[in-house]
């Protein structure tokens, strides 16, 4: 059996809507406040799509940045996979819409759900077709469109959630002699799927007016327990990432933004220096699969991925499903 191509990321780019939403403006449809908001969540702003905006739109500057960044044309793109729980369309999939714009003529295209999860999830899948040889090149996105589904009369959700993406172009390492992917871990507990979902307007309850006055169909999460969960899985992935690894050779811990709280919390059990752990959700809120790609891209435009140190990816999220990722730069 031959062994696994070292698959590398060639590429880098994100996109995130212009529309900004303060913490402030909650306040005409909750009881909220800028101070609440931050202390609880370490939120200050977030952005939103305006109307008649598609989280399409964002994934298809997240690719052309991407492309060119890696020097690659759409043209010689094998596969399109992004990872979203926010589609524009139920059916058909985002990422043929995308693989159209882009102009990946003939490439294969599909979506992945895996809530937070999905980037890091469309990273294991698009690094195997490297991986095994079968293609060549393969575009990795993952984001969403989370004001489009969530509650605005909900004071545990509304204020978390946020739209952007990001995202990568995978290729063979001795091509692009960056981001080497070392290991990936995949996981889940189906046993708690009800902790993080949209009730109801899914082929087993479809939208009705009763549903759509009730507001079944947006999405409902158990934040008590999803925070429990969060902290130990969390620790858990970044303990694994870790293994064996020399703390000085730590570039970065890049974690999906769900909660400043929960991010302080789970670097300390492990001594990670604060200096270390990218946070960016200040600015951007919670993006749920877009988190990840969206930090990645940031320090790569300000030049901050410093060549031979690791990375240390994590993500939590609907599912439960979670993943992580140690990539050498």
């Amino acid at each position: 059996m031959n062994s696994p191509i070292p698959v590398g990321i060639a590429g880098v780019g994100h996109s995130v809507p212009d529309r900004i939403i303060s913490n402030e403006w909650f306040a005409q449809f909750i009881d909220t406040s800028d101070e609440w908001i931050v202390q609880r969540t370490g939120i200050s702003e977030r952005r939103w799509l305006a109307e008649g905006e598609k989280i399409s739109d964002h994934f298809v500057v997240a690719g052309q940045d991407a492309l060119e960044r890696a020097g690659v044309s759409p043209e010689e793109v094998d596969l399109v996979i992004i990872g979203t729980v926010t589609p524009d369309y139920m059916v058909p999939s985002v990422a043929c819409i995308v693989q159209d714009r882009l102009g990946c003529t003939g490439a294969g295209a599909f979506d992945l759900n895996a809530g937070c999860a999905g980037f890091l999830y469309t990273l294991s899948v698009g690094r195997q077709f490297i991986a095994s040889g079968a293609y060549k090149n393969v575009l990795v996105l993952g984001g969403e469109a989370l004001s489009r589904i969530s509650d605005i009369h909900d004071r545990g959700t509304i204020v978390l959630f946020a739209d952007g993406c990001g995202g990568v172009l995978l290729r063979r390492h001795e091509d692009c002699g960056q981001g080497l992917i070392e290991d990936l871990t995949l996981g889940s507990d189906g046993s708690g799927y009800h902790f993080i979902t949209r009730p109801k307007g899914g082929s087993f309850e479809p939208i009705t007016q009763e549903i759509l006055a009730e507001g079944s169909h947006l999405l409902h999460m158990h934040g008590r327990e999803v925070y429990r969960f969060a902290v130990d899985q969390m620790s858990g992935l970044m303990e694994w990432a870790m293994k064996d690894q020399e703390l000085d050779q730590l570039g970065w811990v890049i974690p999906h933004q769900m909660n400043r709280r929960i991010l302080e919390t789970a670097t300390s059990r492990l001594n990670i220096p604060s200096e270390k752990v990218y946070i960016n959700i200040d600015r951007f809120g919670n993006t749920s699969a877009g988190t990840v790609p969206i930090c990645l891209s940031e320090l790569f435009q300000g030049g901050q991925l410093e060549k031979d140190k690791f990375l240390v990816m994590a993500a939590f999220g609907a599912g439960l499903a979670w993943a992580g990722a140690r990539i050498r730069w």
